[in-house]
């Protein structure tokens, strides 16, 4: 099977700035638009202890005006050019997005060393970012129904070490404890040039577009950012199983998780086509045992990583199947059914043919993680932005293809049996009733 002429070939050009910054440019000329990301190296799990909530803080506050922006400024400007933009916070990042008709390029760029220089923080605005964390995490999580299921409950249960499993959303001891002080100097910590990426993709001139970072970020001062803690996990050898009542849940819920191998091993890579595999679409061998043939759920889904996939965050990350079913379906058989799929895989012969469909259905998720996003050009940049954070490399966006195709059927077995036997799991299961209690039950 060779595919290597249809190998992605996306144009990279790479910078690094003398205050650190990283600068990726990927020029596309199909449309007459541009899409400016600027990445920082901090997100939920590399926010320090004591600190908890405090990337997802910052996401919000890094809108609430700079030295030469009044609050929510920039939004104004990119709306009012017939742009969008937006924010989040991820395991390893946070990030800040515009995407903008290609005549304003220049703005982005200033607008985004505007606050890389710093946000304008006061007591009031801290006060009120930190209320509308507060409520964000009520409304979304708090007041919901499954609003923590699996995503925030799944790592506080599967993990042991506190970077892995603590509630990187937010929590509301830290939140409330949180001064400017403390704010001022988690900005000067992570937010600085040589912990960040830039990556502009669309229709400019790379020449101009860099003299144009230069102009705009070579003079924002830098330090050193902290090292990454220590993220590794002991290696599971007992199945845990646990349930939490959900008060506002009206029907049982299940979660099944396992640890993937370490990031950029073959075995990760056999990983995610197992993800295929099992998971991912209606020809996905759980969909057609569990909903299409003996109907115990009405969907199940999952994958790897809650935060985005599987090429957006670094190791330890949990793959994890989901679903919902009704009080009168008994969680054992779905659990039986659920290993009798597993077994099929570790025990059975996958066929290349099998392994073909697996591949290019992998490939096709790629390529539909790159180029459809709802926001042109962001797929992209969010992949070039964490290969440059989380490999160091941009570059490796043009390696997934072939680092898919060099997985064997010995990988995909090895994958399999070292990583998704029973007592090398987590299991969550969710009783819908009046507590919110998570217990464990053996």
């Amino acid at each position: 099977m060779s595919h290597e002429s249809s190998d992605l070939k996306i144009p990279i050009q790479q910078h690094t700035l003398e205050n650190g910054l990283k600068i990726i440019l990927s020029p596309d000329t199909t449309a007459p638009i541009v899409t400016v990301a600027v990445y920082y190296h901090v997100g939920m799990r590399l926010e320090p202890q004591g600190r908890t909530g405090f990337a997802h803080l910052f996401e919000h506050l890094m809108f609430q005006g700079s030295a030469q922006m009044e609050k929510m400024e920039l939004v104004k400007r990119v709306q009012e050019n017939g742009g969008t933009l937006n924010g989040s916070t991820r395991t390893d990042f946070t990030n800040y997005w515009e995407v903008l008709p290609k005549h304003t390029l220049e703005l982005a760029l200033w607008m985004e060393a505007d606050r890389m220089r710093g946000p304008r923080i006061t007591d009031i605005e801290l006060d009120n970012q930190r209320d509308v964390v507060k409520n964000e995490i009520r409304v979304n999580v708090l007041n919901r129904p499954y609003g923590s299921f699996p995503w925030i409950d799944m790592p506080g249960l599967a993990w042991n070490n506190w970077h892995n499993s603590h509630n990187g959303y937010g929590d509301m001891v830290d939140l409330d404890a949180a001064s400017l002080d403390d704010v001022n100097e988690f900005f000067k910590s992570y937010y600085s040039p040589s912990n960040a990426a830039l990556v502009i993709v669309g229709d400019f001139e790379v020449d101009e577009a860099i003299k144009m970072a230069e102009t705009y970020f070579s003079d924002i001062p830098s330090i050193t950012p902290p090292e990454i803690p220590n993220m590794d996990e002991l290696e599971w050898t007992q199945e845990r199983v646990f349930e939490k009542e959900d008060a506002l849940a009206t029907k049982p819920a299940l979660a099944i998780s396992y640890q993937v191998p370490q990031r950029n091993s073959p075995l990760y890579f056999a990983m995610g086509l197992l993800d295929q595999l099992l998971l991912q679409g209606d020809d996905s061998l759980l969909h057609q045992e569990l909903v299409v043939k003996k109907g115990l759920t009405g969907h199940i889904g999952g994958g790897i990583n809650f935060l985005g996939h599987m090429f957006n965050s670094r190791t330890p990350l949990l793959w994890t199947s989901s679903l919902i079913y009704d009080e009168t379906t008994d969680s054992d058989e779905i659990l039986e059914a659920f290993d009798k799929v597993l077994t099929g895989v570790l025990n059975e012969h996958i066929s290349p043919e099998i392994l073909e469909r697996i591949t290019l259905k992998m490939r096709s998720s790629f390529y539909d993680i790159f180029a459809g996003s709802s926001y042109p050009g962001f797929g992209r940049a969010d992949l070039l932005a964490s290969f440059a954070l989380i490999d160091g490399n941009a570059e490796r966006v043009n390696e997934i293809d072939s680092l898919f195709r060099a997985v064997s059927l010995d990988d995909i077995y090895n994958a399999a049996n070292e990583y998704l036997s029973s007592e090398k799991r987590t299991i969550l299961k969710i009783i819908p009733g009046l507590s919110n209690q998570t217990q464990e039950v053996s």
